[in-house]
């Protein structure tokens, strides 16, 4: 980013109103939410843990072996390396048959994550890279197969080996490929009934809300303010490469904004596109950071994640309705589930104060302001498109209405108007699609169900 000097456009005034966020990310909450969003980290971590299992246990057994020598116990040499014996064949075919064992299994999954994205979004294959499960079966398949491989290495001499002349029995190593068999074949079982979720609708929908709503909930804080900035001093341009503003590193913002006695606005949303010369942060008062102290201070990607963009989830459950309701799939049902999961989600921002976040220093002073969607923004959000597409389906209009009614219930005075909007809208289209008197009254007859 650079310092421009002069007065910024846009969305350089004071924040019409705005909170206290009282928790501060944690340290290490990025880190592990970029290394969630990738899918080789855990593979990879698994097969370095699967080599410094075998070389542990590979001194254990030459001890063992060692210790034996030492007692004469040459018969209990003999008998270990019977056990080895056997053992050697169980572990050269698990090792000759589990990487065709992950080919086809993983196979068979990218087809059915593709066959889900097509029915419900393209959004959905996040869901598939940020599983754990999914992860932790490949992991262990992948740490299965190499750890096979290493023991058979261990293994020493013929058909028929000297107990007096052998180093190392790989005992201890055969009984844990044993159990990681075991393990794999348990995680396969785990791993279909994941996949079989994934092609649900009620599940993924679930999955969406729930991550929405823990977005939104890191979102908390104290109670509306106005905070008059003062004109702006300086503004500070994007010059990393065009992207998705994915997250914002707040403690490092508030940092820098201290150690120089001003206050940062950012202008772009979570979730905006940002392209290079683009201004990302206003000065008001003091002197602007440099551009070092900010290096890294906004991650850009390739697309929106649920970590700081609350209003995604929304963006993703309006998707999956809008695709339900396309007359390619008429689906209504699948709309209906779509608007019972809106309305969890905005009957929980309903409570909450929304329009800016006031992020704060250790002495309570204002550092950094964040703009976050508005009520009337996540209420557009959630029903203008779907409103737009449910006119000639009684039990969209049936669940629609239902909702709007509930929210209105819900909601205090200052935030009734974009939901009253938003009821007389979709009367106004379903009196102006269906011609007839009884289908109008039956399709604008709130139902939690729809038709229930």
């Amino acid at each position: 980013m650079t310092a421009t000097s002069g007065p910024s456009g846009g969305r350089s005034g004071p924040s019409a109103g705005g909170r206290h966020v009282l928790r501060q990310p944690h340290a290490l909450a990025s880190l592990r939410e970029r290394l969630r969003d990738t899918f080789w980290f855990a593979p990879a971590a698994g097969l370095v843990a699967a080599f410094a299992l075998w070389w542990g246990l590979a001194e254990l057994d030459t001890s063992i072996v060692t210790h034996l020598k030492d007692e004469q116990a040459y018969d209990e040499i003999g008998d270990l390396l019977t056990f080895a014996v056997d053992a050697r064949t169980i572990v050269t075919t698990v090792s000759a048959a589990m990487m065709t064992f992950i080919g086809v299994v993983f196979s068979i999954s990218l087809v059915a994550v593709q066959m889900a994205s097509g029915q419900l979004t393209p959004r959905v294959v996040r869901i598939f890279v940020r599983s754990r499960i999914s992860k932790l079966t490949l992991t262990v398949f992948l740490a299965t197969f190499a750890f096979s491989l290493l023991v058979l290495t261990s293994f020493e001499g013929g058909p028929d080996p000297d107990p007096r002349r052998v180093t190392s029995v790989p005992l201890l190593q055969s009984l844990l490929t044993l159990g990681l068999v075991g393990l794999s074949l348990l995680l396969f079982v785990a791993y279909v009934s994941s996949m079989l979720r994934l092609m649900r609708v009620g599940p993924v929908l679930d999955h969406i809300a729930r991550e929405s709503l823990r977005a939104l909930a890191s979102h908390s804080g104290g109670p509306v303010e106005t905070l008059p900035l003062g004109p702006a001093t300086a503004r500070l341009v994007h010059r990393e490469a065009a992207g998705v503003l994915r997250e914002v590193g707040v403690a490092r913002l508030v940092r820098a904004a201290g150690r120089h006695g001003t206050v940062l606005r950012l202008l772009p949303r979570t979730g905006d596109f940002v392209v290079p010369g683009t201004p990302v942060l206003t000065v008001h008062g003091g002197t602007a950071p440099s551009a070092r102290s900010l290096r890294r201070t906004l991650s850009v990607g390739v697309e929106r994640t649920l970590y700081q963009d609350p209003a995604f989830g929304l963006r993703q459950l309006s998707d999956i309705a809008l695709r339900a309701l396309s007359p390619s799939v008429h689906d209504p049902t699948t709309a209906v589930q779509c608007l019972d999961r809106i309305v969890q989600f905005l009957s929980m921002a309903v409570h909450l104060p929304l329009g800016a976040l006031h992020h704060r220093d250790r002495r309570g002073d204002v550092r950094l302001v964040q703009e976050v969607p508005g009520w009337t923004d996540l209420v557009d959000l959630a029903f203008e498109e779907i409103r737009w597409s449910a006119a000639g389906s009684p039990q969209v209009t049936r669940r629609l209405l239902a909702a709007l009614d509930d929210l209105l219930l819900l909601a205090g005075e200052e935030r009734r108007e974009p939901l009253r909007r938003h009821r007389a809208l979709l009367v106004e289209a379903v009196e102006r699609t269906v011609p007839e008197a009884a289908d109008r009254a039956f399709a604008l007859r709130p139902d939690r169900q729809g038709i229930g």
